[in-house]
């Protein structure tokens, strides 16, 4: 299917509307996501305005392991189904992916500082989030080195595969271990605890975070199928 889909013929009239519309809706969801953010949301009554780098890190966060878990997916279908397509989307999404996790950890450090006093402490979340960080540098480090062919695609998907191990205690340290890092607002058992005046900027970054992220994908999974094509 997603052969059909990136066929040069099929390729061309479809990309233009719908990088036309990905663009709208990333600096649409970005104004409205940072307006929302830096003037209409009240600073937190413990935080201040320190609260507003949530804005900014928890998307990050959130997609960071949304595209590993990504990955970790198209590893499990390339090598149940032999679909070559499925590395290609992987290989692609590696790089933003490791843009967002570092992205993840800096924010993190800037938060941490006013909040805990250090720019960086071994968190059990920090230090679960910066090995994310190094699996997505093994990853394309490893993808790179086979230059993509038939053994990089096997090897890459067991990184990724075994790797996502790594997510679940990314998502539920903060419940297993004594950690200085805040626990869960949104995804937790009693239901969502943020107020609606942060909820709404918060999931409006989210939103432009992931429009990028499909942006991007698009464009490079998109170079990659065309830079095949003229080596045939």
């Amino acid at each position: 299917m997603f052969e059909f889909l990136l066929a040069p013929k099929y390729f061309k009239p479809l990309s233009a509307p719908l990088l036309a519309a990905l663009s709208a809706a990333i600096f649409l969801l970005f104004a409205f996501g940072l307006i929302q953010a830096l003037v209409v949301s009240p600073p937190d009554y413990q935080q201040g305005d320190t609260v507003r780098m949530m804005y900014v890190h928890v998307p990050a966060a959130w997609l960071s392991m949304l595209v590993y878990g990504l990955m970790a997916f198209m590893g499990v279908s390339f090598l149940a189904f032999k679909t070559p397509m499925a590395m290609v989307i992987a290989h692609a999404a590696a790089p933003i992916g490791a843009v967002f996790t570092g992205i993840t950890l800096v924010t993190g450090m800037l938060w941490g500082k006013p909040m805990w006093g250090a720019w960086w402490v071994w968190d059990a979340r920090l230090t679960s989030v910066l090995l994310l960080f190094f699996l997505y540098l093994g990853y394309i480090a490893l993808a790179q080195s086979y230059a993509y062919g038939e053994r990089g695609f096997k090897s890459s998907a067991i990184l990724a595969i075994v790797g996502a191990v790594n997510l679940p205690v990314i998502k539920f340290s903060v419940e297993w271990w004594n950690t200085l890092h805040q626990p869960a607002s949104i995804i937790r058992a009693g239901g969502i605890s943020i107020d609606p005046s942060m909820r709404i900027p918060l999931f409006a970054m989210f939103a432009a975070y992931l429009a990028l992220f499909l942006l991007l994908l698009y464009l490079r999974i998109s170079t990659s199928v065309m830079r095949k094509k003229r080596k045939r």
